[in-house]
């Protein structure tokens, strides 16, 4: 069967692009044109029914992803299942199920049943975890195992999968020769690491790539190229090793979408301020313009507990500068495993960045739910104000926390409200004028 992409070379459309321009409110030939120069995915499997697509890429709105997944000492499908649906409430427009413990199946099947969005995973944790979790080593595990693994998740139903097929053997000499002071960070990228340094061996995802474009063709899955040396603090951040694994990254989204494959490519998770337009910008141009899934960044390190803000202002910048994707981080960051108002608060934070860049990049209809909301408080009109709010709870709770007696006012500045004062000098003004 051919791909979403292939269908659009043609000029045609699928029935999930249709349905993803629909909600978009953009053309269906904007869409097409996207799939066809690979700048613009739409991560739809073509077993899973999603009742909510989404396209991300150049001229769509700043799309958000949030992580929900257990890890394998704290295990619970209805907790899961609960970060999820808070998850898909409060914006996000996919979540990625990075379960690693032993009822992971069990929780990706609850999932895939109650997300309205699509889904992502990590095929690589699983096919590890089983591996350590039954005394294993990590080398015990064969090629033939990693590449099942993938295929079950694409037979599940998974619309988009990380795939850390840019941590080459020279990649890794170039991260040891230069050495680091936080080595390599990425769950999935460490384990291929430790793979490929007990086998002796290159990386299976990367030498034999075209197995993996075989298999995510037969179910028009999306590759979510994986950033497995990306920084894991700032000061690592545009080292050999990420800019080795970006190139090759960008090598092997052109081989993907010539061979009708939709890609997206994943980005730094670490990065100081003033470095973050020229990532954006070296991803664009080495990897053709494909859309660029960043974790946060996160700009500064010494904020556990408050990464959900570190990443809100890394992830305004990287978006305003052309990042399409952002990956949610939350205060649990670094800590612990998140849970459901860490996923809340993750979500919330993300949409801010998401939206500002919105904004600032000009996105047609960004600025109408500001408009309103500047035009609901001119009026004092608090029930609007709630309802434009990204937090509708939290707004309505913390004015009621304080109610004043006169509900024309808040707390904040009673009788000297600046609103309620300027309407008098323009009135009075008016007065003058028509005496």
């Amino acid at each position: 069967m051919k791909t979403a992409i292939e269908i659009a070379r043609q000029g045609k459309a699928t029935a999930v692009v249709e349905q993803t321009a629909l909600l978009e409110n953009v053309p269906v030939d904007l869409l097409l044109a996207g799939l066809t120069d690979g700048i613009i995915v739409v991560p739809a499997n073509r077993t899973h029914n999603i009742r909510k697509p989404c396209a991300i890429g150049r001229g769509m709105t700043v799309k958000i992803n949030a992580n929900i997944g257990s890890s394998a000492d704290k295990e619970s499908k209805e907790v899961e299942l609960e970060k999820l649906r808070v998850a898909v409430a409060y914006g996000a427009d996919t979540v990625m199920d990075l379960s690693t413990g032993s009822e992971w199946k069990m929780i990706l099947t609850g999932t895939m049943e109650r997300s309205p969005v699509p889904i992502g995973t990590v095929p690589l944790y699983q096919v590890f975890g089983e591996a350590l979790r039954d005394s294993r080593d990590v080398s015990d595990v064969n090629e033939e195992d990693i590449f099942s693994a993938i295929e079950d998740h694409c037979r599940a139903g998974v619309d988009y999968l990380t795939l850390h097929c840019g941590v080459t053997a020279r990649a890794l000499k170039l991260l040891q020769v230069q050495g680091r002071k936080l080595g390599i960070v990425s769950r999935g990228g460490s384990l291929l690491a430790e793979w490929m340094e007990k086998q002796g061996k290159e990386n299976p995802l990367f030498e034999h790539f075209d197995r993996l474009i075989e298999i995510l063709h037969e179910y028009d899955v999306t590759f979510s190229l994986g950033d497995g040396l990306r920084p894991g603090c700032i000061a690592d951040a545009s080292d050999r090793a990420q800019i080795e694994e970006l190139i090759t990254l960008g090598e092997l989204q052109k081989r993907s979408h010539k061979a009708g494959v939709q890609v997206m490519i994943e980005g730094p998770g670490h990065v100081p301020m003033d470095k973050i337009a020229e990532n954006i910008r070296m991803q664009k141009s080495l990897c053709g313009g494909a859309p660029f899934y960043v974790l946060g960044p996160i700009v500064t390190d010494i904020a556990p507990g408050y990464d959900h803000i570190t990443s809100a202002i890394g992830g305004a910048m990287a978006a305003w500068y052309g990042a399409d994707f952002l990956c949610y981080v939350t205060p649990a960051e670094h800590l612990r495993l998140p849970d459901v108002e860490d996923v809340k608060i993750g979500v919330i934070s993300s949409r801010i960045a998401a939206h500002a860049a919105d904004i600032a990049r000009g996105t047609r209809g960004a600025m109408k739910a500001d408009n309103l909301m500047a035009e609901a408080r001119e009026r004092f009109d608090w029930e609007a104000q709630y309802s434009l709010s990204l937090d509708p709870v939290t707004a309505r709770h913390e004015r009621n926390e304080a109610l004043p007696s006169d509900d024309d006012v808040c707390s904040m500045c009673g009788h000297l409200c600046a609103l309620k004062t300027s309407k008098r000098i323009f009135k009075n003004d008016q007065e003058n004028k028509e005496k």
